[in-house]
């Protein structure tokens, strides 16, 4: 099997927040459109320094990584991110990796989402069994 990369839009969690409570205009809110690669050998979801500061994410925590050559490295873990795939959503924490690196989409929000990668069309998809897992929407 290839690499498989999927569409998704990240999005400020914290500024989604404000504008629930009508602190912040909805258009306001700071997102970006990304085509990630999706990594079943990372647990979280990784995303770059440019994308940490598009969206102005808090780091909150560090954590060491193992990166694919084998060094470990001191990452920024940052919250309040969402992540929007199709027709699912998933919010947590991301760990920062250095500069321009290659954004990964990790099992945590995969299983969480409850999505699949198709092998055969080498795409993530959402899980077949469940078309319509339920989302919360909060008004």
């Amino acid at each position: 099997m290839g690499l498989v990369y999927a569409d998704v839009e990240l999005i400020n969690n914290g500024d989604v927040e404000m504008a629930r409570r009508y602190l912040m205009d909805i258009d306001e809110v700071k997102r970006t459109r990304v085509n990630i690669l999706v990594d079943t050998g990372s647990y979280m979801l990784c995303i770059n320094e440019s994308l940490q500061a598009q969206l102005d994410l808090p780091v909150v925590d560090s954590k060491k990584a193992q990166t694919a050559d084998g060094r470990i490295i001191d990452c920024p873990v940052v919250d309040n991110i969402q992540l929007v795939f199709k027709n699912r959503k998933w919010s947590g924490r991301a760990m920062v990796l250095p500069g321009e690196s290659e954004p990964l989409l990790g099992c945590i929000p995969l299983e969480e989402m409850d999505v699949l990668i198709d092998p055969l069309r080498q795409e993530l998809i959402v899980n077949p069994d469940h078309p319509y897992y339920a989302q919360l929407k909060l008004k």
